[in-house]
C-alpha cells in the first residue's frame, strides 16, 4: 500500500518574497521636536454676491501645535503634542435674499472660542524605497481638549451672551509625508486627523439659563483642505 500524505492549506500557500529591504530611516535614541502653525483672516464690507447682500463682518482663525518625541525603536517614536486654537467672528450685518417672501437678515452676531488640548502619540516612519530623504509616516494619537467660548447677539455683547465650556476626546491617526532638507531638519505635510471624536458642550445664557450638547462622530475620510505643513528637528 502506498502511503497517502494529507495536503493542508499551509502546504499550498507560498510566501512571496517581495525583496523589500528593511532600512533605518531614523535610528533609535533620536529626539524629535517641531510644530505646525496656521492662520487665516477675512474681512468683508458691504459685500454683495448672488443672493447674499450687504455682508459686513470680519474674523480670523489661529492655531499652533508644538510637539516633542523620542525614538524608542528604529523608525518608531512616542511623544506629546500641545495644541492651542482660537476662532473669532464678528458679523455686523448679513442679508440673504431668496425671493420676494424669503428674506433673512442677521445683525450684530459675535463669536469667540479658544481651546487647549494635549495628545499622546506613537509615530512610525517608512522610507520611500531606499531613500534617506523622503519617507512616509503615520501618527496614532489620543487627545483630550478643553476650551471656552462666547456667543452673543445684539449691540451689548456682555448682557445678551451665551458662554460655553467644551471638552472633547479624540482617538485617531494622521498620515503624512516627510522630506529632509538637512541632516537634522525635515519638512512635513500631513492631513487632518481621522478617527473617532467625542465632544461635550455645556452652555449658560445670560448667567441664568443652562443647556448642553453631546456630539459623537467618526471620520475616516482624507480631507485635502485640512493639510498641515510643519518643521521637525531631529537630535
Amino acid at each position: 500500500m502506498i502511503p497517502c500524505k494529507a495536503v493542508t492549506r499551509i502546504d499550498r500557500l507560498q510566501r512571496i518574497d517581495r525583496e523589500i529591504t528593511k532600512s533605518v530611516f531614523i535610528p533609535k535614541g533620536t529626539w524629535m521636536g517641531g510644530g505646525t502653525l496656521s492662520y487665516s483672516e477675512h474681512d468683508q464690507s458691504n459685500l454683495n454676491y448672488l443672493v447674499m447682500k450687504d455682508f459686513d463682518g470680519k474674523g480670523y482663525k489661529f492655531g499652533v501645535s508644538p510637539y516633542i518625541g523620542y525614538f524608542f525603536r528604529d523608525n518608531v517614536a512616542g511623544g506629546l503634542r500641545f495644541t492651542y486654537n482660537r476662532n473669532y467672528f464678528d458679523l455686523k450685518n448679513f442679508n440673504l435674499n431668496l425671493g420676494e417672501d424669503m428674506d433673512i437678515s442677521l445683525t450684530d452676531l459675535y463669536s469667540l472660542e479658544h481651546t487647549y488640548s494635549i495628545s499622546g502619540f506613537v509615530r512610525t516612519y517608512l522610507p520611500i524605497g531606499s531613500s534617506k530623504i523622503f519617507g512616509l509616516f503615520n501618527e496614532a494619537r489620543i487627545t483630550y481638549g478643553y476650551g471656552k467660548g462666547k456667543n452673543s447677539t445684539g449691540v451689548d455683547k456682555e448682557l445678551d451672551a451665551t458662554y460655553q465650556t467644551m471638552q472633547n476626546l479624540q482617538i485617531g491617526f494622521a498620515p503624512g509625508m516627510t522630506a529632509f532638507i538637512t541632516d537634522w531638519t525635515a519638512v512635513e505635510v500631513s492631513v487632518g486627523v481621522m478617527g473617532f471624536n467625542f465632544k461635550w458642550i455645556d452652555q449658560k445664557t445670560n448667567q441664568v439659563e443652562t443647556g448642553y450638547r453631546r456630539v459623537n462622530s467618526g471620520n475616516f475620510k482624507i480631507d485635502l483642505f485640512s493639510i498641515n505643513i510643519g518643521m521637525t528637528f531631529y537630535l
